[in-house]
């Protein structure tokens, strides 16, 4: 195994689990429960959030050595709102449903302090590729996270999973049999709660 490889690898290992951005450093907690109490919002949130990441961690990489310090952070925010622009508008065109669910979280990408924190401590400072395996890892540590919230409160509240995605999804249970906590705020920080004492316990 090369150097490389093994930084890649390490990058990926941390952004999946041992740094995880939802677990580990609890970022981008208000789109995390706000939007998770469906799977295939989750599913879209995180996707959308993942191609942002890469993407802005791409350019900034690419042009770090040619942004002065003083206008650098207002840089960062103008290649992630485009970004964030272009993927509402696709959506908008043609997952008009998956925009409507996702409402004002999917322009608030733009703040999720996830993307300007890799972007200023990370993309900044290495390699293209480097940048972009950090974003990959993050990204998907953050989806994966996104998602198995989506699917645990639905499944609870609902019995179903993916119901959004056709018309009866993946049923398991009727949804008068569900509980309805599990798809609201109080439901989304208990099931977060208990991930995040499942990951500490697997730690240990």
């Amino acid at each position: 195994m090369t150097p490389s490889t093994a930084t890649h690898n390490k990058l990926l290992l941390a952004g999946l689990w041992s740094d995880n951005p939802a677990l580990v450093k609890l970022l981008g907690l208000c789109p995390l429960l706000a939007v998770s109490n469906t799977a295939i919002n989750a599913l879209g949130l995180g996707i959308a959030t993942l191609i942002t990441l890469v993407i802005s961690n791409t350019m900034v990489s690419v042009f770090r050595h040619h942004l002065l310090p003083a206008i650098r952070i207002p840089l960062y925010v103008l290649i992630i709102a485009s970004v964030v622009t272009c993927i509402e508008l696709i959506t908008q065109a043609w997952l008009p449903q998956l925009h409507r669910s996702l409402g004002i979280f999917l322009p608030l990408i733009v703040t999720n302090c996830l993307i300007m924190g890799r972007a200023e401590a990370f993309a900044s400072r290495q390699s293209v590729k480097a940048a972009i395996v950090d974003a990959i890892a993050m990204g998907l540590g953050f989806l994966l996270v996104l998602l198995l919230l989506g699917i645990t409160r639905e499944l609870i509240g609902m019995g179903s999973v993916f119901a959004d995605a056709s018309q009866s999804g993946i049923k398991v249970f009727d949804a008068e049999y569900g509980i309805l906590i599990a798809l609201l705020p109080p439901g989304a920080f208990f099931i977060l709660a208990a991930l995040l004492i499942a990951k500490r316990k697997l730690d240990k």
